[in-house]
Formats: structure tokens, sequence, C-alpha cells
């Protein structure tokens, strides 16, 4: 199998195995796990924790994850190598009361997330996914992870005989509610009948400020997200469960050369900003002659605006970066040909030192050239799947590329080619038409939150925000070797591309 096939499987595993954000999340952990990462925690000191030459990571709301490697010729004050991603995608969310159910159906109250083709999302084989709030018995409240890996609900669309509409049109709060099954089915699992299930009432109960979940969602639902979560029922505080396919990732294609999956965007480069940290760690000898510090950022909550605690808009990334640029040097003489701006007395600035020589890689997917609608690219801008990485500019500052940054990728993507393949990662260029609007990322927000160059880029892909993408077998490569590269020789580019 060659490499790119190998990446390429490797990410349909990640992908397969991550529904969610908290699934993502868990994802990349494994694979930090066995790269020899050491979690920490926020609050925790770190002064004495994290070492020179360490590896280490942490999480946020279980849906974010920061992870770090140590350069064992790191001062204060010195430069931070990053690549920011996230690990959410535009779904249907389960709504805090969901129990609904009409004409002899049962129903599923659903919220939407994001920008996603709701259209997209009828008719397919759906199930469920989330974390669950649990009380063990200590009386503590701790998260656990579920997924039901069967179909179970299922948005029917209105036969064409019945309504024979132009353009499919639908209401996002009345026509999408996806189905469960049926009212009868339901009661004959549980021995009743709609008449007893009408006299049924909870005087006996004791009170709870809110009602509970068995009576807020339909009580199967509950039972089959318990089952997952190895508890009883009652011993479920709460949840927050997202709709996802189950259709698997798989590669497509009729020569094998394309991916089709749910969640390419963001998953996509969350998986390759991960495995480019870990690969760019792969020798022993990674951090020997490092002086900066090598870290990847997957955001929650992008495709929503990023305003929370665990979103890039928060206070994450510039109180960790905060932290990290204060840490003390292994010895003095290991620091001697680093970075000579910082003496140890002048740490107070060491913050703004750090930003100032560091630099981010904004990493979301980007748009291929769609051969059905090329009408709505630019001419001259077209990216091709399997064709490289794209880098994405906007001269309104959607993105947050400019030159200098180009030219930094320009000779990382160069540098590549003294890796295993022999090869340099090819590069593509992406701006959208004058008549047209635009996307964006977390790049221009982090870059004017921390000061630090900042580039934004993306593999190529089709049908963004669908429930089921379309992204290149060659392209899962091509993006590791480059954020590879990216990490092994910041440290030397840094020092010759002369900006103030």
């Amino acid at each position: 199998m060659s490499v790119s096939a190998q990446a390429a499987n490797d990410f349909l595993s990640f992908v397969n195995a991550s529904p969610t954000p908290f699934h993502a999340v868990q994802s990349a952990k494994q694979r930090l796990m066995k790269a020899g990462f050491e979690e920490i925690k926020e609050r925790d000191a770190w002064s004495s924790r994290c070492q020179p030459g360490g590896k280490y990571y942490l999480t946020r709301n279980g849906s974010t994850i920061l992870a770090f490697a140590i350069g064992k010729k790191w001062r204060p004050g010195n430069p931070i190598a990053m690549i920011g991603a996230h690990t959410d995608s535009p779904c249907l969310r389960i709504k805090p009361i969901s129990r609904k159910q009409s004409d002899g159906f049962l129903q599923v109250g659903v919220e939407t997330y994001g920008g996603g083709l709701w259209h997209t999302w009828f008719d397919r084989d759906l199930s469920i996914a989330g974390r669950v709030m649990v009380k063990d018995q200590r009386g503590h409240f701790i998260q656990k992870l579920v997924r039901i890996d069967r179909p179970i609900l299922r948005i029917p669309t209105l036969a064409i005989h019945l309504d024979r509409q132009e353009n499919f049109s639908f209401n996002k709060e009345t026509q999408l509610f996806p189905i469960a099954g049926l009212v009868s089915a339901e009661l004959n699992r549980q021995g009743k009948t709609e008449e007893t299930t009408k006299t049924e009432d909870n005087v006996n109960e004791p009170f709870k400020p809110l009602k509970v979940l068995t009576e807020r969602h339909h009580p199967y639902i509950v039972e089959l997200i318990a089952t997952e979560a190895g508890v009883e029922p009652s011993d479920l505080v709460d949840f927050e469960m997202l709709l996802y396919d189950t259709q698997k990732s798989c590669i497509g294609g009729i020569n094998n050369e394309l991916i089709f999956s749910a969640r390419l965007d963001n998953l996509g480069m969350s998986y390759c900003s991960t495995v480019g940290l870990i690969e760019s760690l792969a020798s022993s000898s990674a951090l020997d002659n490092e002086s900066s510090i090598r870290l990847i950022s997957l955001f929650d909550h992008e495709e929503i605006g990023s305003q929370t605690a665990q979103g890039a808009d928060s206070n994450l990334l510039p109180a960790i970066i905060r932290r990290l640029s204060v840490l003390q040097s292994s010895t003095e003489s290991e620091s001697d040909k680093s970075y000579d701006k910082v003496a140890e007395s002048e740490t107070a600035t060491a913050y703004e030192q750090t930003l100032s020589t560091s630099f981010l890689i904004s990493a979301d997917m980007a748009h291929s050239v769609n051969p059905n609608y090329p009408a709505k690219y630019e001419s001259d801008h077209r990216p091709e799947m399997n064709k490289g990485v794209v880098i994405k500019i906007n001269a309104n500052a959607r993105y947050a590329t400019n030159s200098p940054g180009i030219v930094l990728l320009q000779e990382v993507a160069q540098r590549a080619a003294q890796g295993k393949c022999g090869e340099g990662v090819p590069l593509q260029l992406f701006v959208v038409r004058n008549d047209s609007s635009c996307g964006s990322t977390i790049g221009p927000m982090l870059s004017a939150a921390l000061g630090a160059r900042t580039l934004d880029l993306g593999n190529p892909q089709l049908s963004m925000h669908s429930i089921r993408e379309t992204g290149g077998v060659y392209d899962v490569e091509h993006a590791i070797r480059l954020f590879g590269s990216y990490f092994e020789h910041f440290s030397e580019l840094e020092q010759r591309i002369f900006v103030e």
C-alpha cells in the first residue's frame, strides 16, 4: 500500500471514530498518547511540570484539545510554531425536550447547528452520539462518551406525487424532525396501550428541578444511551446528543483517488495537523536542536462563530501561550546560541516577544472547483483535488494570509522534499470572485487577538457542509508532510524572513 493510501485509510479510521467533537478529541488524544504525549490540566501549575524536550496535551470541555512539544533549546520569549483547526461540523442536535409524536410516529425534536446543507440530511440512515453526564456511586458527576452504532432515526422527504416543487424547500422547524419509529411499536415494547399511557402520572415522584430525562425524551432513546454508557437510565443526569450519518467514510472514484465522507470540514485538517505534529517528532533527537515550541490547537464551535469558552475566540490560546512564553530553559549553556532577545530580567515581556516571532497556520478545508458549477469560481484560482494544499487569500481579510506567510509556506513545502518521500508538497492559490460571498476561518480572529503572523490554508473538497462531502486521497498525505515540514523547519526559517 502506498504512503498516500496508508494516510488516507488512517484518516478514514479517525473520522469514522469521531461522529462528534467529543469523539474527535478522544481520537486525537489516543494518537497523542501513543506518541508519548503527557496529559496536563489548565488548573495545575506548569513551571515544574513542563520541561524542554517534553510533549504535552490538554483539553477544555472535552471538545477542544491543544498539544505541544518544547524544544530542548527553548528559552523564554522564543517563538511558537502553531497550527489551529476545529473539531466541529454542521449537524443536528437533540433539543433539551425532544419527545414528540404525530400521526402514529415517534419524532425527535432537533436544532440546527451551524450552516449545514440541511436538505442533504433527508432520507439518510441517522443515529446519535455525544456525551452524557452520569452520577456515579460516590455522588460525583462524570462525563462519558456514547455512540449508538446503528440507524435509529430518519428524516423523510415528501413524495413527489404530493408536492411537485421545482426547488426542494422545507421549514426547518416543522419539517426537519426525524422519525424514530411507530407509537404502536413502542407501546407494545413497553406492554402498554394508549389508554394506560394517558392515565399515568407522577404524583408520588420526588421533587425534581427539571423533568427527568425519560419525560423530556423518548424513554427508549434514553435507555439506549444509558446502555451505551454502561449505566442505568436513572444514573443519567443530562446529555448532549448529536445526529450523525451511520454510513462509513470510504475510498471512492474509479481509481480509488477520492474520499467520500462526512465531516471532512474540518476533521480533515484536525487529523493532518495532529499527525503532522506527531511525525515531526518521530526521531528521538527531533527536539535536541529545537529552540521553538511546536503546537496544535483543535477548537470547538468554529461553525457557530467561535465565541465560547472552548472556541478559538476564547482566552484558551492566548492563556496557553502566556504560560508557555515564560517557561524556563533547561540550562543556560544550551540556550546561549538560541534567540538572544530575552535576558532573565526581561521575562515580563516574554509573552509579547513570543507573539512577535510566532506563526499560526489556520488550517480549514478549502473549496475544490466543482465541474458542474464552473462559473462560481474565479477563472485563475480553481483548486483541484490531489493537486496540493490550497492557500486561501482575501483582500478584505476574510482570510489572514499575506505575502510573508506565503514566502514561509513555499519554503516549508520545498523542504518537505528532504523527507522520506523525496518530493516537495504542491501548493495552490484560491480567491473568491468579486461577485461572490466569502467564508471565513479562525485565522483572522486569532491573528487579531495575538498579533501573530498567520496564514489560512486547507485541502480542497467538494460539497462543503453537506452530510456527505468529497475530498482527495493524495491530499491527506500532502497536508501531513507540509505540516511536518513546517514544524521541523520553522525555527530556522523564521529568522530569515524580515518583516517588522
